[in-house]
């Protein structure tokens, strides 16, 4: 019962001692904690008394749901179902221990009680238009709409190679804004979009991570041996494997989306949710992996370039699971992971370049080394790989947690 006064849900963090043979009544299930807790949930100061005269609650009196109801009444008003509440709970630092103590179970089921006793308007509107408003239950995005990033980086590079001179110049320009605008359009639909707020730095970082996955291997190559004397071939096949791969994102994120909230709704508790959840989250970034490789594989082979599976397949799974936290309501850490990987990269063709002041040949050791070993693309896979495996770390733990499928409004 020592628990019972520790405990923020169960007591309110409010000082009550129990009186001589009190216990827990069977009225409550529960310590004194709740009965004080639903005296000043109603606006009334707590009487003050000594620890050894304080008389504990009448068998019956206090009702430990009512109270809960009442400090998370916003939650329960908003919520359209028992798992919304469910979610918004574990958000709040309830837990299946927390539940026991509120005679549940788990969570799910303290849930569907507050969900059933809370009071509503037969006559009044729902609590938000539609929970198709949550991440990721949205309807996908149309096909062509997934296809669109990809189909016009294709015919950009079509045309880019058709021309020379000033036109292939003003031809990819135009094309890289086509394509920029459909990304963000793709964004803003489906699985991928959300109502929650890209940290600040992170579009900028990403547009830094695209130009030196384009230019960037090229300018460290050149920039090693002396250069550069001269324009240097960009690397077009990555690129253009990134914006088909929008894609599969689309569609491994809707899958991912999808059989999470399936089994948001049959699990019974938040474990059980969470590790039903973890291979879902392991197989939809999997299959999106195996889809990337597959199209740096055909881009290479048709356009003749190296299909740079590391850095571009790093880079591919840093930006997808950059953008499902952020969908879900978790912007901090893929702007960190994000802004990482772009000042390693960044840090790595500064370097390279400072080494050829006076006195400073040794900056550029590291990345001689490197590249030496496995080549220019190893910075970027480095990089990248490093800040995607730490993403993925902290996925496993964020998107499997029910909050993380709750309403957009709920914190996280």
């Amino acid at each position: 019962m020592n628990e019972l006064h520790t405990d923020p849900e169960a007591t309110g963090n409010a000082p009550a001692t129990r009186g001589r043979g009190t216990g827990t009544s069977s009225g409550t299930g529960i310590g004194t904690g709740i009965g004080t807790e639903a005296s000043t949930t109603d606006g009334r100061e707590p009487a003050t008394a000594s620890p050894a005269s304080a008389p504990g609650p009448r068998p019956g009196t206090a009702d430990p749901v009512k109270a809960l109801m009442n400090r998370h009444h916003d939650l329960c008003a908003r919520a359209v179902d028992h798992l919304e509440i469910a979610a918004g709970l574990e958000a709040h630092g309830v837990t299946d221990r927390t539940a026991a103590r509120f005679r549940h179970r788990d969570v799910f089921s303290l849930a569907e009680e507050m969900y059933a006793r809370f009071p509503r308007d037969p006559d009044a509107p729902p609590p938000h238009p539609a929970p198709a408003h949550r991440p990721g239950t949205g309807r996908p995005a149309p096909a062509l709409l997934a296809l669109l990033p990809g189909l016009l980086c294709a015919a950009t590079v079509v045309a880019a190679r058709s021309t020379d001179g000033r036109s292939r110049l003003a031809l990819a320009v135009l094309g890289a804004l086509l394509v920029g605008l459909a990304v963000r359009t793709l964004l803003r639909r489906g699985p991928l979009a959300g109502p929650h707020r890209a940290a600040s730095g992170t579009r900028g970082w990403t547009f830094w991570l695209l130009t030196y996955a384009f230019l960037g291997d090229g300018l460290l190559e050149e920039g090693l041996t002396g250069g550069p004397d001269g324009p240097w071939s960009p690397a077009t096949a990555p690129l253009l494997a990134l914006a088909l791969a929008c894609a599969p994102a689309v569609w491994c994120a809707g899958l991912f989306t999808a059989l999470a909230g399936r089994r948001l709704g049959t699990s019974r508790a938040l474990d059980d949710f969470a590790a039903s959840a973890r291979p879902v989250l392991l197989g939809a970034f999997a299959l999106f992996l195996g889809a990337l490789l597959g199209l740096l594989a055909l881009c290479g082979t048709l356009l003749g370039e190296h299909p740079a599976y590391a850095g571009a397949g790093a880079l591919g799974a840093l930006l997808l699971l950059a953008r499902l936290l952020t969908a879900h309501g978790f912007p901090q850490a893929p702007a960190v992971a994000l802004a990482t990987a772009g000042a390693a990269e960044g840090l790595s063709l500064a370097t390279v370049f400072a080494s050829r002041l006076p006195g400073c040949s040794l900056l550029s050791v590291p990345v001689q080394t490197v590249t030496d070993a496995w080549g220019a693309g190893s910075v970027p896979a480095l990089a990248c790989g490093t800040a995607a495996t730490a993403l993925l770390l902290h996925a496993t733990r964020t998107l499997t947690r029910a909050s993380a499928h709750a309403a957009p409004h709920e914190p996280r």
